[in-house]
């Protein structure tokens, strides 16, 4: 980094529970950062403030919903003097009364509403970096759900005890302390509430934990900075070296204060010695491994080690984690024409929402298996697309999969909506059932109420027996029907393996929609296993399939196709991108499909930096090569050279899905990367190579002290995650840098590697 770059004003998240000193904290770093304040607990707070005021019945979800589409907010981001607006209304001061927090968490766990102000949050956050501006953002969900690219995402903790007295003063001032049991079931019932929407408490991937029980407001606001100054998004070279930090950026000074700006000075300060020194280990010099690491445990006594600390030096070596096991389930399908609330009788029998559901038709495409429960029965349900007469193009293809998914199975659940009766199709998916000998299950759907239940009986004319009546979206009637489902169900599966469970490594495919997700599972499983089509977005549903390459069984999951932003999409295609991300989660190793032939677009570095973000294995592969000329490989070659510059560890394959070029290719890559995911560094041999690097390239002096690595740990694989305790804060260039030499000496490639750094003191001398 040249000494002339400036940083960008950063985007930093904050979150919280309540009384951990979220906005009081993150309004004063605003101040002291000179960026703007968004206060999004104030955006829920106005809008039920809004619902009260036109007496909307906050236990009516769809009321509360349609009260805030209606709603207009305008959100003062000024960190002197933040303001919130309903309707031009000035509410800043009026949501902060005690009805309104006593209700708050009511409006805020509305999916809908959550939906709506995080993307107005987002709106603002986005706006604020494209202006240069920079913004410090705090509330529930911001550094998770819409802020996961913030430059500095922290999650601010504190006990309750801490939390109970922060909040009594707030409220009452000076009789704060007298007056803290009052109001202990508010604070436990807003985490009990906040906990069914948000987990809090725990930091996500990339988050940073400030526990601030004790610590006082300018020590908590000063821990902020620090962290923001370690975080920051740089311009300039990335490799450590000849960086400083600039005017604009807080330091922390040995009291947790902001301090001055300062250069490296080439000096030491006495006060700064971080206890016994050890000489770092030449590769000459013929000091064991296990003696390094000895002597610098025993250097860690002298320093102050809370039980964490204790444990995971304690724990030693950690193992190699066992592959899952493998379970097969009698298979259960569940067809029907379209929209007749298959999806959503599936999502009631799981207990969840896993399934896409939207009101029209045709939403499910591909047949997707998920595990069920009933009764202490284990059964794989499998959710399919709607069966049409004379169906054509992409439904034909759907109406396929619907046909392979009852061959597949034990027992069929035909779904039919009792308030239309039977219709043509329904009676041309009875010949089908008939001729497939399967057990049937006749399922009337939409059986809302007793008055319904005549329409249901009229569909023992569809020969099938007992039309058992069923409403999929209040669970009436479910309980019988499942009874039923079990009746005819094996013991032991007739279709053992259509649809396994765990074993193999979990690939899952990913990318932007249309690059050839799809067509690369056809053509490795080496049938049309699910649609393709030209529309963009075919895919909603994750499907999972069982692979033979290369002598090995792979479990490959297609996905849909990521989107720029998932808050930009609506309905099906947006629960579809939080199922592709659910799978990614699932999944070992991702493979990022880009297509080769078109220039290379901000949505496919988003989705490889999902991949980073979430921890899994990472190959990327450059589909319909093929198709590609002598010029346009020649500014690919720039396009990724530019783009991935920072990813350069990730292997690389030129595939067409088409024609099947290089898939031979593919394993080789997928092993390489999990062998890094899983990669175990011994701690004596990590602590020597540390030992080596900062010898030869120590930190620099900032502000008269120089901190100093003491130990480090490898904590888990998958992905490989080190702690390394050091004696002043390292910077995040010099974290960089560790990160390089790493990768340098141990490989790593094709996985993401995590370093986090622990700042311990020395202990105190008793006078």
């Amino acid at each position: 980094m040249s000494s002339s770059s400036q940083p960008m004003p950063p985007v930093v998240a904050i979150d919280g529970p309540s009384g951990s000193g979220k906005s009081s904290v993150s309004r004063a770093a605003a101040q002291r950062l000179d960026v703007a304040y968004l206060d999004t607990g104030a955006m829920y707070r106005a809008v039920t403030w809004s619902a009260l005021e036109a007496g909307v019945d906050l236990s009516d979800p769809q009321a509360v919903v349609d009260h805030v589409d209606s709603v207009g907010l305008s959100v003062g981001v000024d960190p002197e003097a933040p303001t919130i607006a309903v309707d031009d209304v000035d509410v800043t001061e009026a949501v902060r009364e005690s009805r309104i927090s006593a209700v708050v968490s009511a409006v805020a766990s509305v999916p809908a509403v959550r939906e709506r102000l995080i993307e107005m949050q987002r709106s603002i956050i986005e706006q604020a970096r494209d202006t240069g501006l920079g913004i410090v953002a705090e509330g529930r969900d911001i550094t998770t759900v819409v802020a996961p690219d913030a430059d500095a995402r922290i999650l601010l903790v504190a006990s309750q005890e801490a939390r109970l007295r922060r909040r009594a003063e707030q409220l009452h001032g000076a009789q704060g302390a007298q007056r803290i049991e009052e109001i202990r079931d508010e604070v436990v019932r807003r985490d009990s509430d906040d906990a069914q929407v948000t987990a809090f408490l725990e930091p996500a991937p990339g988050v940073t934990l400030l526990d601030t029980s004790e610590l006082d407001f300018e020590e908590s606001v000063a821990a902020v900075l620090a962290i923001v100054a370690s975080t920051a998004m740089w311009e300039g070279d990335d490799d450590f070296g000849d960086g400083e930090i600039e005017d604009e950026t807080w330091v922390a000074d040995d009291h947790g204060e902001p301090g001055e700006q300062h250069g490296a000075t080439g000096e030491t300060d006495d006060t700064g010695d971080a206890g016994p020194s050890v000489d770092a280990p030449g590769a000459g010099d013929g000091v064991a491994d296990e003696d390094v690491e000895r002597v610098l445990r025993a250097g860690l006594a002298v320093f102050d080690l809370d039980l964490d600390d204790q444990a995971l030096l304690e724990r030693g070596d950690i193992e190699d984690a066992e592959d899952d096991g493998e379970a097969a389930y009698p298979v259960v399908a569940v067809v029907g024409r379209a929209n007749v609330g298959k999806s959503t009788l599936v999502n009631r029998i799981l207990g969840r929402r896993e399934a896409v559901v939207e009101d029209v038709p045709g939403v499910t495409r591909d047949r997707v298996a998920y595990d069920a429960e009933w009764a202490g029965r284990r059964f794989t349900l499998v959710d399919t697309g709607g069966w049409e007469v004379g169906s054509t193009g992409i439904h034909l293809r759907v109406a396929e999969q619907a046909e392979v998914a009852i061959e597949l199975a034990d027992a069929v659940m035909f779904v039919v909506d009792a308030t239309v009766g039977a219709t043509d199709a329904d009676e041309a998916v009875v010949k089908l059932l008939r001729r497939s000998r399967k057990p049937v299950v006749l399922v009337a759907n939409k059986v809302d109420d007793e008055r319904a239940e005549a329409d249901a009986a009229m569909l023992w004319s569809l020969g099938l027996g007992q039309p058992w009546p069923v409403s999929a979206l209040h669970g009436r009637g479910s309980g019988d029907m499942l009874d039923a489902i079990l009746d005819v169900l094996p013991e032991v599966s007739a279709v053992s393996g259509a649809y396994r469970r765990g074993g193999p490594r979990r690939v899952a495919l990913l990318g932007r929609p249309n690059v050839g997700k799809s067509s690369l599972l056809n053509k490795l499983a080496g049938s049309e296993r699910v649609v393709v089509d030209d529309v963009a977005g075919t895919t909603r549903d994750p499907v999972d399939e069982y692979i033979e390459l290369a002598g090995k069984t792979w479990r490959f999951v297609d996905t849909a196709g990521i989107r720029r932003r998932v808050h930009q999409t609506r309905g099906a295609d947006f629960y579809a991108s939080l199922r592709t991300r659910t799978a990614l989660e699932k999944a070992e190793v991702a493979v990022v499909l880009i297509d080769a032939g078109d220039p290379m677009a901000e949505q496919d570095i988003r989705v490889i930096q999902q991949v980073v973000d979430a921890g899994r294995a990472l190959v990327i592969a450059y589909n319909k090569w093929d198709t590609l000329d002598e010029e346009r490989r020649y500014y690919l070659e720039r396009e990724i050279n530019k783009e991935l510059v920072q990813i350069q560890w990730a292997p690389r394959v030129n595939i067409s899905a088409r024609t099947g070029r290089h898939m031979d290719k593919l394993v080789p890559a997928l092993e390489t990367a999990l062998e890094s995911w899983d990669t175990r560094i011994p701690t004596a041999k990590l602590n020597a190579f540390l030992g080596e690097v900062v010898a030869a390239h120590p930190h620099p002096v900032r502000g008269g002290k120089q901190p100093r690595i003491l130990f480090a740990t490898q904590a888990a694989t998958r992905p490989p995650r080190f702690v390394v305790f050091a004696s002043g804060f390292l910077e995040a260039s010099y974290r960089r840098f560790l990160e390089r030499r790493l990768r340098e000496q141990f490989g790593f490639v094709g996985s993401p590697i995590e370093l986090s750094v622990r700042v311990r003191e020395k202990r105190r001398r008793d006078r």
